[in-house]
């Protein structure tokens, strides 16, 4: 998500030397990006500086600071963990003449960033002319693909394009690792399209890797690999959404294992880190552990961020694509900012939540009680414990979740699989 993340008690507007940066007024003060660095700016008035940031936050923004947009389901990869289970396009996928009036409203509530992603967004026709009209209308891009046609043209037209991120996704530093995750090949195809993306002179592009059981212990060689290139390492959590409800249980990491990349976040993406790792807020759940890991710290779901599908509906976030967590849809009348604004979902989101089975616990402060989705998906209640808390009250609760009893995700476009008789 954002890169860095600092508090100016005083309301500055951009500066003709600061071109780059775009400023949203707020309830709170105001959001300064800037879109050279990916730096994000909370300015307040010293008057409202008493009550602590975060708790300001989750009472909502007037528009959300980003947004995941999946422009399709259709993906040419079956990656196991797919938190959309994407594969097949649906037909009733948003036009281009839609995606662009979108582009419009999101302009006109000042969001900064759209985060892109599938499916494998270079899939759609009309990908370059999206992404240009985005940041044409002063949308930065910052946007997801496994690689596959990222060719060498590609990269040099995206190069030529300002306000623009790439994030190049792999799940191992070696096929063996990737491919059992991502599908045979993935690996070699995401290593040429770095190589593409170097050779055009890009500049730092992103290495975005879902930490898994399996690969927790390459998290250095990730880093190598980043830094080979130039580029910037991104690590995200495994979430049991998508195809990944079906994997989690084989995939996320251990408990040990939790405590070890706690401890390697902790020394790599702090602010003593040179080309610090991101991790997109998404591992607050580790804070329990002990210093906060860099960030929010806090479930930005339907507060300040959330998603759009390809189909135009507004879920809060990537990873709660359930019904029970849809919030309306673009093409309803207002459009997007009315389901921002008016949402009963987005509503109570933003409401106070109960500490639930947690309130007892020392570290809820810290943590914050976790991850929705990951709590929604395992059958666990959204007022219990995450199902990776560090101190394992959810290891103790899942004991308890019946065999097929937890919410499935919403529809599932998986590409039928082929079995050939020999």
């Amino acid at each position: 998500m954002w890169r860095v993340l600092s508090v100016d008690q005083r309301i500055a507007e951009p500066s003709a030397q600061q071109s780059s940066v775009a400023m949203r007024r707020e309830g709170f003060g105001a959001l300064a990006y800037d879109y050279d660095n990916r730096r994000l700016t909370f300015q307040r008035p010293k008057r409202s500086a008493t009550t602590p940031l975060v708790e300001r936050l989750k009472r909502g923004l007037d528009a959300p600071i980003c947004l995941t947009w999946e422009l399709t389901y259709a993906c040419n990869l079956s990656c196991v963990h797919c938190l959309s289970s994407s594969g097949r396009r649906d037909p009733n996928e948003l036009t281009t003449t839609e995606a662009k009036a979108v582009i419009d409203e999101l302009r006109a509530l000042q969001v900064f960033y759209i985060n892109i992603g599938g499916g494998e967004p270079m899939i759609r026709r009309d990908f370059f002319d999206i992404v240009s009209y985005s940041v044409d209308n002063g949308i930065g891009v910052k946007f997801s693909t496994n690689g596959t046609y990222l060719t060498s043209d590609a990269a040099a037209r995206l190069t030529a394009m300002d306000y623009l991120d790439i994030q190049i996704s792999i799940d191992g530093v070696d096929a063996t690792t990737n491919d059992a995750v991502r599908g045979s090949g993935s690996y070699d195809t995401a290593r040429r399209a770095m190589d593409h993306l170097a050779v055009a002179g890009f500049g730092p592009f992103k290495i975005s890797v879902v930490v898994t059981r399996q690969n927790v212990d390459q998290l250095d060689e990730f880093k190598a690999l980043a830094d080979s290139y130039g580029a910037q390492l991104r690590v995200t959590r495994l979430r049991p959404s998508g195809r990944g409800a079906d994997s989690w249980h084989e995939l996320h990491p251990t408990n040990v294992q939790q405590h070890q990349i706690y401890r390697w976040l902790l020394a790599h993406s702090g602010p003593q880190s040179t080309n610090p790792v991101l991790t997109g807020d998404s591992f607050f759940h580790l804070n329990a552990l002990g210093e906060p890991l860099p960030g929010l710290n806090m479930c930005g779901a339907g507060r300040v961020v959330c998603l759009i599908d390809p189909l135009g509906d507004v879920y809060a976030c990537p990873f709660v694509i359930h019904d029970e967590f849809k919030a309306g849809s673009v093409r309803g009348p207002g459009g997007f900012a009315a389901v921002w604004r008016e949402s009963e979902l987005f509503r109570e989101l933003r409401e106070p939540q109960s500490a639930g089975a947690c309130a007892s616990c020392g570290s809820y402060d810290a943590c914050q009680g976790g991850c929705m989705a990951a709590k929604f998906f395992t059958g666990l209640p959204l007022d219990g414990p995450d199902p990776e808390c560090v101190h394992g009250d959810g290891e103790l609760q899942l004991a308890g979740i019946g065999a097929g009893s937890a919410p499935r995700p919403a529809a599932d476009h998986s590409r039928p699989v082929t079995f050939i008789k020999r």
